[in-house]
């Protein structure tokens, strides 16, 4: 019986890894971003350091000013991929200095 709750699980939590690819590409689209790749498990393990290290609330916001300073460095010339990854580090490293 444990082998098919570990296997429920692990459909479960496929599942939920397809359903945020399909709503990150969904929203690119809508947003006219077609095409950009968005590391979904780099932005939830931001939002988890942040929940934890600051408040909840803070996840979202913290979300939201990280691409946003990402979409400013990379309209000033920096790769995306990198603006990102440099966005998301300097947010957890100032998250997990709370």
């Amino acid at each position: 019986m444990s082998e098919n709750t570990e296997n429920t699980h692990t459909d479960g939590e496929a599942e939920k890894a397809q359903l945020l690819a399909d709503w990150s590409v969904a929203l690119t689209d809508e947003l006219g971003l077609a095409g950009l790749t968005v590391d979904v498990d780099a932005v939830l393990a931001l939002a988890g350091i942040t929940a934890r290290a600051v408040i909840r609330p803070a996840a979202p916001l913290t979300t939201f000013i990280v691409g946003y300073a990402a979409g400013l460095a990379s309209a000033a010339g920096v790769e995306p991929d990198r603006a990102v990854r440099e966005a998301i580090a300097a947010a957890a490293a100032l998250a997990e200095r709370r």
